[in-house]
Parts: structure tokens; C-alpha cells; sequence
């Protein structure tokens, strides 16, 4: 066996807060629960959306228009509208840059396979956990960025030890923090004169209001012969539970005189066959005029929720990150509170569920997120909770 995964720890966050939840409920169950740590959206897909999948749908059960194996790198029509999104941000792509997946958290993970056991991984903390994990099964050593107060959860090169593989969440889960591109540009000159490879999450890059912060790794000068892109829809367009994302490995980007674009291609053609065609004309709806509409309206529903948080905990004085380009809210727990000790008075108290800091690294200890992703009036009794509390 792989013993690595041995070295792997329980996931105990979700699990834990599932237990602790399930038994308060149990001995208050007239007590209503507002759950506010989950990363899941809560709004259905588009109305849009569903039209296309309905139709990809009768087309699967006609001889004319029936598909069986598709390309593994995805279908032609949704890497156009993907190229064309890009266009939109003044980034250039070509068609065989692009690989559609089933989600940003896959490829992050299958990305490790086209890079030597040796490379070291340099991994912010906090951060998501999966980043960590991935790399432990696969045995790399790890060295840590280092996020807190005084850099804002930004950390910058100086904050670590180095390494080849970086990892890059921005705007960032958990914390909501978003890279500028002064910051990203120090990040890819590091990456270039090292020889180092940005593995850039930009899985939450839809709720950037603020135009003068990038949504794209490749908005930076120097980027694509340093970085990997990863984004899904899951966010976007509320597919978490259809599964559609892609990856960009640009032709540029060259390692010992081999392009990465050609082993990333060989390793999704020998072990992967590809989305669905049906999700992948439903995620091809979300760039039609209806389409964008639709799921950006959505995306400032989440926001306006971001918005109400983030003014309750500016009024109590609470120190915080995130919520302004960014779906969740990264707070300092008051009076030198550890994070589940929080999460208690929380759940007790006010009966709302966050998520630990802890549960995101040990960089993550002393803070507390809150997701803007539930219904707007749970939202707004919320935080009328804490201010009874904190007022």
C-alpha cells in the first residue's frame, strides 16, 4: 500500500462540528439552528442552465445527436466560451490551453502527477485543506506560507521557505482575502527566477467586485511561463453537485525543454475520460447573455449577505478579512478566544454554526469563518444574534 496515507490526519473539522451540532440540537430541539460555516451554495442552478441540460438530455436519447465518448480535454463548443471569457479580462488563450474537469479540487490534486516526487510544494496556512492532504499522499515534502493579522492572510514570498509547486487561492478559501496584481506580479518574478510553478486557485474569482484586483493569474505580466490556472463552475453557477471546472496549462509553459500543456494532456488522456456532454452544454449556458444574467444575479445575492456580515462585525469592532470580493468572512475570535471555544459560544448562545479557523491549518487558530451562502433572511437573524450578544 501507499503508506502515505498513513501520515494522513483525521479530518476531524466537519465531523466534530456535525457531533457537536447534532447534540445541541438534540437536547434544545425547539432551539432553531442558523448554519453559517457551510462552502456549499444554497440558490438552485439557473433557469438557463436547466433549459440546457434538459435539451442535452433529449439529445442523448436520439440516434441523431446521441454522444458516446467525448474528448477527454472536453468538448470544442465550452473551451470557445471559456477562450471567450478570457478575452473579457484582456487574456489571451487558445482552445488546446484549456481542459474542462469536474472540478478545480480534482485537478489540484491530479495536477501532482506531471511533476517529479522531489519538487517541494509551498503551501499557504491557512488555507484548504485538500492542498496539504494531496501532496502528503503523494509524499512531497511541504513547506508552509505563512498567513496572519500583520500581512493581512496575504502571504508574500518572504513568508516562507520556498518551494517548485506554490500554491495561490485567491480571492482565498477560507479567508476571503484577495491577491492584488502588484502582489500576484511579486509572486510570478519569484516563480520565473526560481523555476518554480504557481498552482493558482481561482475557484471564487466570479465574486471580485473591485476592478483594479485581478480574477486571473494570467492578467499578470510573466504568468504563463510560470502558472497553472484552476477554476469551476461549483461557485459560479451553483454546480457543486453537477461538477464542471477547467484548467488552463499554457503552450508557454516549459520545464527541462518539455511543455507542460503535452504531459497534462497525456495524463488526462491515459486516466480520464472526460465530463459529461450533458453538464458540459449545461455549464456552456453560463456564458450566454441569459446565461451571465442569470448567475450574476446569484452572485450578488451572496455578495449582499457578504455585505451584511461584514458591516455587523465593522460595527462591533471585530477585526476581519474578506466578504467584500469574497463569499466568506474571516474574523479574529474576541478576548484571545481559540477558535472552537468560539464556535461553542456561537452554537450556544446565538445558535449559529461557523467553521474553526483550526480546521484550516494552525496559521488558522484564534479566527473564525463565516459563509455568506444561505437563505438572505437567516442571514439577517444572524447577525441580529451576535449583536445581542456583543452590543
Amino acid at each position: 500500500m501507499n503508506k502515505n496515507f498513513l501520515n494522513l490526519k483525521d479530518s476531524y473539522l466537519f465531523s466534530t462540528i456535525a457531533k457537536k451540532v447534532n447534540e445541541f440540537q438534540k437536547n434544545n430541539p425547539n432551539i432553531k439552528i442558523i448554519r453559517l460555516g457551510i462552502g456549499d451554495v444554497t440558490l438552485p442552478l439557473t433557469k438557463e442552465v436547466i433549459t440546457s441540460l434538459q435539451n442535452a438530455v433529449t439529445e442523448m436519447g436520439e440516434v441523431d445527436t446521441f454522444k458516446g465518448y467525448g474528448p477527454e480535454q472536453g468538448y470544442e463548443f465550452l473551451r470557445i466560451a471559456i477562450k471567450n471569457y478570457y478575452k473579457e479580462k484582456n487574456v489571451t488563450l487558445q482552445t488546446d490551453e484549456i481542459f474542462i474537469s469536474d472540478g478545480a479540487k480534482s485537478d489540484l490534486g491530479n495536477i501532482l502527477d506531471i511533476f517529479s516526487s522531489e519538487c517541494i510544494s509551498l503551501i499557504p496556512n491557512p488555507v484548504y485543506p485538500a492542498y496539504l492532504d494531496a501532496n502528503i499522499m503523494a509524499g512531497r515534502r511541504v513547506n508552509f506560507l505563512n498567513g496572519n493579522e500583520s500581512n493581512k492572510f496575504l502571504p508574500m514570498p518572504e513568508d516562507g521557505n520556498g518551494g517548485d509547486l506554490i500554491y495561490l487561492c485567491s480571492p482565498n478559501n477560507p479567508t476571503g482575502a484577495t491577491y492584488t496584481r502588484e502582489q500576484l506580479k511579486v509572486w510570478v518574478d519569484y516563480a520565473n527566477k526560481n523555476g518554480a510553478i504557481i498552482l493558482f486557485d481561482s475557484a471564487y474569482e466570479c465574486f471580485v467586485r473591485d476592478e483594479n484586483l485581478p480574477t486571473s493569474i494570467f492578467e499578470i505580466e510573466g504568468s504563463k511561463t510560470c502558472a497553472i490556472e484552476f477554476c469551476s463552475f461549483s461557485k459560479t453557477a451553483g454546480f457543486t453537485g453537477v461538477r464542471c471546472g477547467y484548467t488552463v496549462v499554457p503552450h508557454n509553459l516549459v520545464q527541462e525543454g518539455t511543455q507542460l500543456n503535452k504531459l497534462w494532456l497525456r495524463r488526462q488522456t491515459t486516466k480520464f475520460n472526460g465530463v459529461p456532454y450533458i453538464i458540459q452544454k449545461g455549464a456552456a449556458a453560463i456564458f450566454t447573455p441569459q446565461g451571465k444574467k442569470e448567475v450574476e444575479e446569484n452572485i450578488k445575492y451572496y455578495l449582499e449577505n457578504a455585505k451584511i456580515i461584514r458591516n455587523t462585525f465593522k460595527e462591533l469592532g471585530f477585526w476581519f478579512v474578506g466578504g467584500d470580493n469574497s463569499p466568506y468572512i474571516w474574523i479574529k475570535c474576541p478576548d484571545n478566544m481559540d477558535s472552537w471555544s468560539f464556535f461553542d459560544k456561537m452554537l450556544t448562545e446565538a445558535n449559529i454554526v461557523g467553521t474553526p479557523g483550526a480546521g484550516f491549518g494552525t496559521g488558522g487558530e484564534g479566527y473564525f469563518r463565516i459563509s455568506a451562502f444561505g437563505a438572505r433572511e437567516n442571514v439577517i437573524e444572524a447577525m441580529d444574534r451576535i449583536k445581542k450578544i456583543y452590543q
